[in-house]
């Protein structure tokens, strides 16, 4: 066998299973690290490894290995991404004074941030599809960090919309999708304790970001802080450059269209421009999901819920250094309060992540995310009490705490709800869907701000907003189980009865022929437990 059809073996199962019939031809294969690799290939160190195939031709995930590595870098991407519109609350009076901006003006930068970082998510899908996981997040670190350095030269409130809004947030989006992504292809029996780990990202962007933010305010002003930051961002490259991809190698150069290559070539370029038009809007619709929203009942209640939570989930991120630095707190430690957010992010996730990976909550994460979620949204409550760093300091904890749980669990009851294979698109669709709530959420909070004069207004809206959130996804899950409990009760079939021997010289009735109602003379052939099993049936 040549090379190319020992390529071909590591994508393809059917040829794989035809050519492993014919030992005569098959190359010899050697082991190492748990790969298979060519033994030709092997002496002349030019292939890559071909990781194992299971019998239905998808990839084995191994649980560890180069996993660990990706869970590193995984957790480096959320830091980044995840983290940072959270930490532009240390710039926002800034932000206000240059520009001369209102709070709804100004709270539009964080919120077309975090929008467009979950609605990028159908593109964000094609481009892994085509380049991989790991060009998409390395193409994600250069937008993201280009974005935050064109920011610093902006002169207007509305460049800064389009520069750290709409080309960061897309930046952030190509880095944090795929490299969710590319773990739970990594992880299958641990992915619960992995997601668990990855989700600490978040917290260490909490803890370390608005610490460095505040430094380099102190030092550099907002201008020199979104240039050092761009540079720092362009980090998610290095992190995207070792998610190796998980298979056997990649054949380069497809067209993105697979079906026509050969006419695409001959049209002239309107036909081109109109066929690749047709393609994205095929690919697009394959990768936003509908179908999963309209046949999965569990996952549409599951999008609807997480996208009413994210309307008031992110705001009190945006506005607890205002909030304090209004109630004459200094920046500095209202910058603490979210480091200690992330500290106790930090410390609770991993071991929150051993514990609900254990059999014993097996089936339970939506209950257990649904509780936690209600708690994280009755503790914005705590910030009506008072402004003081006591109470504040109270009141980070609780959330973080909750937070914890939540984050640990989000991906994993999404993925607990649908196939594995369709986790890509499944999150394509939510994150479009969350992108909405998450664009309103902090400019409804800055009206509110803006006529009221009060800021503890904005946590007592979002904590109706994630309590109720909490309140219905526990509802319907728990309607949801109890429904299918019913539905397997009611597939117990009785034991079939033997059907009765005809008597001598009667007529025989066909057995494919079916009667919705017996006859007279059906009742007197057949036996009373029969009828009232056909009655029954």
């Amino acid at each position: 066998m040549n090379r190319r059809n020992g390529n071909k073996m590591a994508g393809d199962c059917d040829s794989f299973q035809m050519e492993s019939k014919a030992p005569e031809q098959a190359p010899s294969m050697e082991q190492k690290n748990g790969e298979i690799m060519d033994s030709e290939e092997v002496e002349n160190g030019k292939s890559e490894p071909i990781n194992p195939l299971a019998m239905d031709g998808t990839v084995t995930a191994p649980d560890g290995g180069w996993g660990w590595v990706v869970l590193v870098a995984t957790i480096l991407v959320l830091a980044l991404t995840l983290a940072f519109p959270s930490c532009m609350g240390i710039f926002y009076t800034d932000l206000q004074t240059e520009f001369q901006a209102s709070n709804q003006e100004t709270s539009w930068v964080p919120s077309i941030m975090t929008s467009v970082l979950h609605a990028g998510g159908p593109f964000c899908s094609v481009l892994v599809e085509r380049f991989g996981c790991r060009a998409t997040v390395m193409l994600g670190g250069v937008l993201s960090g280009l974005g935050m350095v064109a920011s610093s030269f902006t002169h207007t409130i509305t460049e800064l919309y389009v520069t750290a809004g709409i080309i960061t947030g897309l930046g952030f989006c190509f880095s944090f999708q795929p490299a969710v992504t590319i773990l739970g292809h990594y992880f299958v029996r641990r992915r619960a304790f992995a997601n668990a780990m990855s989700s600490t990202g978040t917290a260490l962007g909490l803890c370390t970001l608005p610490l460095l933010g505040n430094y380099l305010h102190t030092e550099l002003g907002w201008r020199g802080s979104f240039l050092v930051l761009g540079a720092v961002l362009l980090n998610c490259c290095v992190c995207g450059a070792v998610m190796r991809p998980l298979g056997g190698p990649r054949h380069r150069g497809q067209p993105l269209i697979n079906h026509r290559p050969l006419q695409l070539k001959e049209e002239k370029l309107k036909g081109r421009m109109r066929a690749l038009w047709t393609g994205l809007m095929t690919a697009l619709r394959r990768h936003m999901a509908f179908d999963l929203l309209r046949n999965n009942l569990r996952y549409r209640m599951y999008a609807v819920g997480i996208t009413w939570m994210m309307l008031g989930f992110v705001v009190p991120l945006i506005y607890l250094v205002p909030y304090a630095t209004a109630h004459d707190m200094e920046q500095s430690q209202a910058a603490l309060l979210l480091s200690i957010l992330g500290i106790v992010n930090i410390v609770v996730r991993p071991p929150i992540g051993l514990l609900f990976s254990l059999p014993w909550f097996k089936g339970c994460h939506t209950y257990v995310f649904s509780a936690a979620l209600l708690v994280n949204g009755l503790s914005n409550s705590i910030c009506c009490i008072d402004a003081s760093f006591p109470v504040l300091l109270a009141y980070v904890v609780t959330y973080g705490l909750s937070m914890s749980v939540v984050g640990s669990l989000m991906f994993t009851v999404l993925m607990d709800t649908l196939d594995m294979s369709r986790f890509p698109a499944a999150l394509g669709l939510l994150a479009i869907m969350e992108s909405v709530t998450l664009l309103i959420g902090p400019p409804l909070a800055g009206i509110l701000v803006d006529r009221t004069g009060e800021y503890f207004y904005v946590f007592f809206a979002c904590s109706a907003t994630v309590a109720s959130s909490a309140v219905f996804l526990m509802v319907s899950f728990y309607w949801l189980d109890r429904r299918d409990r019913r539905a397997l009760k009611g597939q117990q079939v009785p034991p079939q009865v033997p059907p009765p021997k005809p008597a001598s010289g009667n007529n025989l009735i066909p057995q494919c022929q079916y009667r919705s109602v017996p006859t007279e003379g059906d009742k007197d052939k057949a036996p009373d437990s029969a009828t009232g099993d056909v009655t029954r049936l």
